[in-house]
């Protein structure tokens, strides 16, 4: 479980996996949560429905993509729910781009949302977790596609091995302080932003999820229930030392080719 002294932040916590996990904080008994995104009325009707559960649950508005956001959601969160020792960067960009039709503005959002903004997300979140002189734990979210990925997504599997990379070198950097960072590398999940992505980019049909699922090993792609459980876990003090981790959360092996 939970330690129940926990008081975390879920940067992207109004929708998909990242409620997913904002649900867990609760269902352990975490002692406060934040969650943030841009959408206010979504983010709002999250938080009312995560403290219908149970939890002391704040919503504050912000988009990690601009930089400004970013510590401004850390110290806004540490004045509502006290001094923090959990983060979890959810939020993500997911727009299409190869590498011979990415534009600048294409690439600026991905970097600026996926990278960048976890990154200043985590200056000050760690910034505030040494001056207190507390352990702290941070979960950044990152994809199967920090292995390769798709040739329509360049920036995006870009973005999210920068996020796999700071992850480790922030890992390194804070043992000493006893801040732990790990990461989850999620394969390709059922959550409504997949649905809009889908749709948007791939001219996807309604039935387009059960089309997918019937072709992958498990018969059905990860949920964002089968990834909660495991953040708590790297966010609880029963993951132990352990720090600089990237564990793949899905049902293809990295590096296996067919026999």
């Amino acid at each position: 479980m939970i330690n129940a002294a926990t008081r975390a932040v879920v940067v992207g916590g109004s929708q998909g996996l990242g409620l997913a996990i904002a649900h867990q904080l609760v269902a352990e008994g975490c002692e406060a949560i934040v969650i943030s995104g841009r959408d206010a009325a979504r983010g709002e009707a999250a938080a009312r429905q995560l403290a219908q559960a149970g939890g002391h649950v704040e919503f504050i508005g912000a988009d990690i993509a601009a930089v400004e956001d970013c510590a401004r959601l850390v110290e806004e969160a540490a004045r509502r729910i006290g001094p923090l020792n959990g983060l979890v960067n959810a939020a993500a960009a997911c727009d299409r781009g190869g590498l011979l039709d990415t534009t600048p503005a294409i690439w600026a959002r991905l970097m600026d949302t996926n990278a960048r903004g976890p990154f200043f997300t985590m200056q000050a979140f760690v910034r505030q977790a040494r001056a207190l002189g507390q352990p702290a734990s941070i979960v950044n979210i990152v994809s199967m596609v920090i292995h390769c990925g798709q040739s329509y997504l360049a920036p995006y599997s870009a973005s999210k091995a920068a996020l796999a990379n700071l992850t480790r070198n922030t890992a390194q950097a804070l043992r000493g302080d006893r801040i732990r960072c790990n990461a989850i590398a999620c394969g390709w999940m059922d959550t409504p932003g997949e649905d809009a992505t889908q749709r948007k980019y791939h001219a996807a049909p309604d039935d387009w999820l059960a089309r997918a699922e019937a072709k992958q090993p498990f018969g059905r792609l990860v949920k964002p229930a089968d990834v909660a459980p495991l953040a708590t876990y790297l966010l609880s003090p029963r993951s132990g030392v352990m720090t600089g981790a990237i564990i793949d959360c899905d049902q293809n092996v990295a590096g296996a080719y067919p026999e």
